[in-house]
């Protein structure tokens, strides 16, 4: 036992005496072999150099003649001198060039500068104070709240130096992250830069840049070749290239040479557009953005120079009042200079409601001459504002529109009305002044236990009968959905509706004015209406079985009074196939007429009360014949219609048969009767069409009508009145590419006399179409004769030429042409238009015109009348 110690502690005694000189090695287990010139030590231990390296490791090898260690197992080395810790499975430490190398998953820690560094392979020079890693670099400053990324770095920690050699990437503030290569990272100033191209990405923009510096402390980017796409991913992003630049990351203000901003397409909200600026420099911050000798347009990329920019020595857009400025401006046309602003400005592309001037529009009108307009947009709050927009024309006359809109939370308010000056009327030879009131009110009254519950309430007011005429290509936005759909009458009314699964109701007041009659005889008024509509029952082996109630008091031409209440009753039988092919339905409807009447024909001046009903039965035999790509359908139907009582007489009024309603049961379209006597509606449809291709086809429908004895209160224009209609009839062909035809006609019964045709032709060659239709009534069916033409030709897609006309032959009067020469890009539409009328009303007179237009997206319209003595 003392032997054993003994040898223990001589063992020992050597290992001191070498660790003396290099090491100090105060391990559990170690092994001395190579004639002393290795040793080996097992089951972790503490080794210490002299140059202030302390290795803590599970196994260890040193070889002495090479003066070098490896070191294995959990291996911990701190450099005390220099603040410095490096964990890895394996190390191998160079003493003499002072140089540790690590392999596999390893870890440094700078205690001094926070930066952890991981990597696979390390290289730590001691004497020049440098790491080295290689693959899967990522370097962490959890204080400086940095991340780098590479496979191969150098970091110098006498210089507080990061370089990165080849791809790299960063993450700083947790937001900004750099894909790049060779980068440079100064620690105590925290600059991050690159002579290499980089990509950096924030919370919402992509930029793309080279040469750059990041200044991490500033949150400030400096830079070369400058691209940013804002709103990265997201259809409103728009573009800035700089030549170079200085940008704040933090607030996205910058300074710049050589810009230009690719505004997203959607902004006008047309696609087709490529709207942009350039200029020589630019400057944004918070409150203004401002570019230097600014160029401005929304016409699409070409090779060649837009049709139309806007030059300008400054363009600032004011984020706090959000408008854009100009100086010194002009509007240049294929590079031709047109016109000169010295200052002007509109609200920026963001703006959806915010008080300033609109876009100005330049008009001309076959009465009032040229005009200009420059509207104004006034938010009077959140939910309500107004656009005034006065109109100045070549004469004396004025204008001044006015639309005012307001939405609440149960409501929506628009009022377009304005007021002239100075008009002269060609029919009394005097001026005077014109006014106009257009409004709808739609109000949800929010009833429970309605699907819907609402109030409408409609006003429409002129002083001047002529005035829709007059002014119709002047109005402001044509007023909308305000504007009178017929400009010869007037409708103002008061609706009130509501809606549930099983029933609607719906009541109401109405006036019209007529302002082609004379003031005694212009006015209708209904005082009041109701429609009531409830479905009593569907049985889905029978049919449907319907209510329906409407009353009104009507009073026309100043004296004329009537009161009627109509109770309808309506049955109507789902279709039954037989065995043998035939499809049968029945129908009954029975209504119940409570009228009473002032100088009306037909109506009594007591009250009356009437019953009346009419029984339908249709019948058909479907046939069908399918060939290889074809299949033809041959359908003949008939239907028996029997009334048993009377009817009012309507012999005189004016109604529309043809062969798309003449199998219909209220085929006269009568509210307060039924077609009285019985008949019989026989009739054949044929289709034929492809299999491959539904929408070519050929079809062809006839019909008459035949019934027991004439009946005199029938309208006399659709000859049902006779014991023999007249046969209607239909053809359709669409079997060609290039023509498509449809003629409906009806001749008289004995088939000598066409008394009404009605033709409308197409022919499409390839950029050419022209339609031609045609309608001639004649006998008991109509007098008149009218053919009009429409040719419309493509020379591109940029350059159109169209034409239109109609002539009444009964007049042998052509009632207009017009012919249309356009050229119309994305942002350009220029044209020539000629136009002749010979319609006369009062103030307006048959008129021959040219007129040049062109609009500029999304800038204005212009529109000017040729001299005379130039064509």
């Amino acid at each position: 036992m003392f032997r054993f110690c003994s040898i223990l502690f001589f063992c020992f005694i050597i290992l001191n005496a070498v660790g003396q000189e290099q090491f100090n090695f105060d391990v559990t287990e170690i092994e001395i072999i190579e004639n002393g010139n290795k040793f080996i030590g097992k089951k972790r231990g503490t080794i210490t150099s002299d140059d202030g390296i302390i290795i803590n490791a599970e196994n260890f090898e040193y070889d002495k003649e090479l003066n070098i260690l490896n070191v294995t197992g959990n291996v911990e080395i701190e450099d005390k001198h220099r603040n410095f810790k490096l964990y890895s499975d394996f190390i191998e430490y160079f003493k003499n060039e002072g140089k540790i190398f690590s392999k596999g998953k390893s870890r440094a820690i700078d205690l001094k500068d926070n930066n952890e560094i991981k990597a696979k392979y390390f290289e730590y020079n001691i004497p020049e104070n440098t790491i080295e890693a290689k693959e899967n670099v990522i370097i962490e400053n959890k204080k400086e709240n940095y991340k780098i990324f590479t496979d191969l770095t150098v970091y110098n920690r006498n210089r507080e130096i990061i370089n990165t050699i080849g791809k790299s990437s960063a993450i700083f503030q947790s937001k900004y992250k750099f894909e790049t290569k060779n980068v440079t990272l100064l620690k105590k100033s925290m600059e991050f830069f690159s002579k290499d191209k980089a990509t950096l990405i924030d919370n919402s923009n992509l930029y793309n840049l080279s040469n750059f510096r990041y200044l991490a402390d500033k949150e400030i980017i400096k830079g070369e070749k400058i691209v940013i796409n804002s709103n990265y991913k997201l259809p409103s992003s728009d573009k800035f290239y700089f030549s170079n630049g200085i940008l704040n990351l933090k607030n996205q203000n910058f300074i710049a040479k050589d810009t230009k901003i690719e505004i997203h397409k959607s902004v006008f909200d047309k696609l087709e557009n490529d709207p942009r600026v350039l200029g020589v420099s630019s400057v944004n911050n918070n409150e203004f953005s401002i570019i230097k000798k600014g160029v401005f347009t929304s016409c699409k990329k070409n090779d060649g120079c837009p049709p139309w920019l806007i030059q300008s020595n400054e363009i600032k857009h004011d984020k706090i009042k959000r408008e854009i400025h100009y100086k010194n401006a002009i509007l240049k046309l294929y590079n031709v200079p047109v016109l000169y602003f010295p200052k002007f400005y509109h609200p920026d592309p963001t703006v959806k409601r915010k008080s300033g001037f609109l876009q100005p529009t330049l008009n001309s009108s076959n009465v009032l001459g040229s005009s200009f307009a420059l509207p104004y947009f006034y938010e009077i709050k959140e939910n309500k504002d107004i656009t005034i927009a006065p109109i100045i024309f070549d004469g004396d006359n004025k204008l001044i529109q006015n639309e005012y809109r307001e939405i609440g939370k149960n409501y929506n308010l628009i009022s377009n009305f304005g007021h002239g000056r100075d008009y002269y009327s060609k029919i009394t030879k005097q001026k005077k002044n014109t006014s106009y009131l257009f409004s709808k009110l739609d109000y949800d009254l929010g009833l429970e236990g309605f699907n819907e519950s609402k109030i409408n309430f409609n006003i429409e007011k002129i002083n001047n009968d002529t005035f829709l005429k007059v002014f119709d290509s002047t109005l402001l936005d044509e007023t909308t959905s305000l504007k009178p759909i017929d400009p010869n009458v007037l409708n103002s009314s008061l609706k009130a509706s509501l809606n549930k699964s099983e029933y609607s109701f719906v009541t109401g007041i109405e006036a019209y004015e007529t302002l082609s009659l004379k003031n005694s005889d212009r006015f209708q008024y209904i005082l009041p209406y109701y429609n009531f509509n409830k479905n009593i029952f569907t049985n889905y082996e029978h049919g449907t079985f319907n209510f329906n109630s409407n009353g009104r008091n009507d009073l026309n031409n100043t004296n004329q009074l009537k009161s009627e209440i109509i109770n309808d009753i309506s049955f109507s039988a789902f279709d039954v196939l037989s065995i043998k092919g035939l499809k049968n339905s029945f129908n009954v409807n029975l209504k119940n007429i409570n009228s009473v009447g002032k100088n009306i024909e037909n109506y009594k001046s007591s009250p009356k009360v009437e019953l009346s009903s009419i029984f339908n039965l249709q019948t058909s035999y479907p046939l069908q014949k399918k060939t290889e790509g074809e299949l033809n359908t041959l359908t003949p139907k008939a239907s028996f219609l029997y009334n048993p009582g009377d009817m009012k007489n309507h012999g005189s009024s004016i109604q529309t048969i043809d062969i798309n309603n003449l199998f219909s049961i209220n085929r006269l379209g009568l509210s307060n009767t039924f077609e009285t006597g019985k008949s019989l509606t026989l009739g054949i449809d044929y289709k034929k069409e492809l299999l491959n291709d539904v929408n070519k086809f050929f079809g062809f429908k006839i019909g008459t009508v035949y019934r027991n004895k004439s009946e005199d209160f029938i309208p006399n224009n659709t000859t049902l009145n006779k014991k023999r209609s007249n046969v209607f009839g239909s053809i359709t062909n669409k079997f060609s590419k290039n023509v498509e035809l449809n003629y409906k006609f009806a001749a008289d019964q004995n088939l000598n006399e066409l008394q009404y045709n009605d033709v409308n032709a197409t022919l499409s060659l390839n950029n050419f179409v022209t339609n031609f239709s045609f309608v001639k009534e004649t006998s008991d069916m109509g007098d008149q004769e009218l053919i009009s033409n429409t040719t419309l030709l493509n020379f591109n897609d940029k350059n159109t030429l169209s034409f239109s006309t109609r002539k009444n032959r009964k007049l042998n009067l052509t009632e207009f042409y017009n012919l249309v020469y356009e050229y119309k890009n994305d942002c350009l539409t220029a044209g020539i238009k000629y136009n002749k009328t010979y319609y006369e009303d009062r103030d307006l007179k048959p008129t021959e015109n040219l007129l040049f237009t062109i609009t500029l997206f999304p800038l204005t319209t212009y529109e000017q009348k040729v001299d005379e003595d130039l064509y």
